[in-house]
This record gives C-alpha cells, sequence and structure tokens, in this order.
C-alpha cells in the first residue's frame, strides 16, 4: 500500500492506494473499529465489490449497513440525494455516523454532498471504483449533484477523512468507462505535468492493457498533481482551476445530451480537451505541434475528440453556465504549452465559433 496525503492543516487526510484493500478495513479504518457504518453504493457496484467490503468491516468488528441509489449519471439529482438522505434517517445514522462511498464519480458525488448535509456534516470516506473516480473525483472535497441546466451546479466543498484505492476493482470495470478514466489521466498531463504526459505517450499500450505496475504509477502521479493543487487552493480560488482543463466543453457536451450515458464524463472531456487545445492555439499561442500531439494521445486512448453537432448558440449557452464564468463573462482553461495551462478570460467570440464549427460533427 502506497499512502499519498492531501495537506489541509487540522484536516489532512490520507490516500491510501494498493491492491485489494477493500478487504482489509481494519487496517486503513482502525479508528472506526466500534464505529457504525453506512455504505451508499448502486446495484452494479454491489453486485461486484460490496461483499468483499463487508467482510473486511466485518473482520474489523464494525457494524455496518447499505443503502442502494439508482445506476448512471441521470440519477445524480435531488431525488436520489433525497431518498439518501430519507435512508440515513430511518437507520437512526448519528453525525458520528461514518458513509462510504463505494462506486465511481456518480455514487461519490452523491455520498459526499449526503455527507457535507445530514445532520450538517458526517464523516466520509472515498472508496472509488472506476478509474476516473480514482485519479481525479474521489479526491478533493468536490460533491455536487446536478440540475437540468447544468452540470454539477449545486453542491459543497466537503473533504473525506480517507480515500482508499483498491486497484483490483479496475479489474472489473468495462473497456469504455475504463479508457474514459484514462481521459482524466491525460488531463493531468497535458494540464499540469509535461513528464507525466510523454510517459503517457510511451506507456500508453501497458495501461490501456491494465498491466499493475502502468495502472498503479499512473493513479498515484494523478493523486499526486491534485493532492498538491488541491493543498494550495482548495476552494478554487485559483491555481486549482487548471484542474478543469477540457471541462467547459466537455460539460456543456454532457449537459446537452441530457446526461443519458451516451457521453461518459471522460469521454467528454477528452473531446473537451481537444477543443480547448485548438482554441489554445487560436487564442493563447499554443503551438499546433503540440495540440496535434494532444489529439493523438486521445484518438491511441480510444476517446472521441469530436462532440454531437449541436448549433453553436446552443454551445455557447451551456458554456455561459460554466462555474468559471465571471463578471458574465466566460473563461477557458488553456494550454500554453503542453504540462502548463492557465486560465484565460479575454477569448474572442469569434475563435470559439470558429474552434466549435471545427471539433463538432
Amino acid at each position: 500500500m502506497q499512502t499519498l496525503t492531501v495537506a489541509l492543516g487540522e484536516r489532512s487526510y490520507p490516500i491510501h492506494v494498493g491492491e485489494g484493500l477493500l478487504g482489509i478495513a481494519g487496517e486503513w479504518l482502525p479508528q472506526a473499529r466500534s464505529a457504525r457504518v453506512v455504505v451508499v453504493t448502486n446495484p452494479t457496484v454491489a453486485s461486484l465489490h460490496l461483499e468483499t467490503l463487508r467482510a473486511g468491516l466485518s473482520r474489523a468488528g464494525i457494524g455496518h449497513d447499505t443503502v442502494l441509489v439508482p445506476d448512471g449519471e441521470a440519477h445524480k439529482d435531488w431525488s436520489t440525494l433525497n431518498a439518501i438522505h430519507s435512508r440515513l434517517i430511518e437507520l437512526g445514522a448519528e453525525r458520528s455516523t461514518l458513509l462510504m462511498a463505494l462506486g465511481g464519480g456518480v455514487i461519490g458525488d452523491l455520498a459526499g454532498f449526503a455527507a457535507a448535509t445530514y445532520r450538517r456534516g458526517m464523516p466520509l470516506v472515498q472508496l472509488p471504483t472506476t478509474l476516473l473516480a480514482q485519479v481525479d473525483s474521489s479526491v478533493g472535497g468536490k460533491t455536487a449533484i446536478n440540475h437540468p441546466l447544468g452540470k454539477n451546479m449545486i453542491g459543497a466543498f466537503y473533504q473525506p477523512s480517507t480515500v482508499v484505492i483498491d486497484t483490483a476493482t479496475l479489474a472489473t470495470l468495462p473497456e469504455r468507462e475504463y479508457a474514459a478514466g484514462l481521459g482524466e489521466v491525460i488531463k493531468y498531463g497535458a494540464a499540469c505535468d509535461a513528464s507525466l504526459f510523454s510517459w503517457l505517450e510511451s506507456a500508453l499500450e501497458p495501461l490501456i492493457a491494465r498491466e499493475a505496475n502502468a495502472v498503479t504509477q499512473a493513479i498515484v502521479a494523478s493523486c499526486s498533481i491534485k493532492a498538491a493543487i488541491v493543498a494550495a487552493d482548495e476552494r478554487e480560488t485559483g491555481a486549482r482551476a487548471v484542474l478543469n482543463f477540457g471541462h467547459t466543453f466537455g460539460h456543456a457536451i454532457e449537459a446537452a445530451t441530457g446526461y443519458d450515458g451516451s457521453w461518459l464524463h471522460g469521454e467528454a472531456v477528452a473531446a473537451g480537451m481537444v477543443f480547448a487545445a485548438e482554441l489554445s492555439v487560436r487564442a493563447a499561442r499554443l503551438p499546433v505541434s503540440d495540440s496535434l500531439r494532444l489529439r493523438a494521445l486521445v484518438e491511441r486512448a480510444g476517446l472521441r475528440k469530436r462532440a454531437p453537432a449541436l448549433d453553436a448558440e446552443r454551445y455557447l449557452t451551456l458554456m455561459a453556465r460554466d462555474k468559471k464564468v465571471e463578471a458574465g463573462a466566460m473563461r477557458f482553461v488553456l494550454l500554453e504549452e503542453l504540462g502548463r495551462a492557465a486560465l484565460h478570460g479575454d477569448i474572442s467570440r469569434a475563435d470559439i465559433v470558429a474552434t466549435l464549427a471545427a471539433h463538432t460533427a
């Protein structure tokens, strides 16, 4: 087991990475031996991993209950959040009860928001089971639900007490879900670390094949980058915005398609990165060669690089609801070179529309 730390003073917490961690809960939750746990998950994840976790909790003498919620981004809404709250009340969960989020990004966001709001806050452990959640959404304390008019529009910053990444869960992940997670790994290299991007170019095949060493290296590298940025800018008032590279357009794709599963989050982010790289060539002097390298890596990872063909005004409307909008002006995370991104707010409408025309089909 490798352990990283998100350094937030008294609210610092560990990220444990290793194989088989769900089954040894007592080793990473020693403080909870006499505590009560409620696990939030969905039927798909429960059928694959819940019994392993329950066995680990039982061996550690930790009492536990389970809350099942529907599977899919379409259910990351008020109705499902309220159902979690209702079940916690029915179970008599207390403020000290430990909530565990077992699943991908949807479960992590939902359970995290439930933990932030139930009795004004209860302890949270993130147990991500998808590559995307392991490298990104489980770390950093962003919790949210979607609104029909925009993704993640309602939520809170609420840090977990622990993140436990069991790499064994990736063996059961469908190929498309795994590829979507690679989109977020590519994001870290493109926006934050040129050496990671170069490593991905050389090691993509073993990573796609899920070779253990390559997978662990990608997870640890991604989490290390995110932990450092979150420690410096927990509430996204400055440096943390670079982690949204590809997300302004990516979130617009998801909202436009109604969260119907036709586009996974990582797929939308990948298309968003290609869009943002092209916009970076036009507006941030990114070398064309860097944009082409990013496009090539996205294609090699099996991810889509072109978005649904919608009217430009529709995309502009959706992007105008992005959380980075300030004083009514859209701001984009653009690449100045591979490995270095920055927030730009002086992008012309003509450049945005031309880039949309080039990257929608």
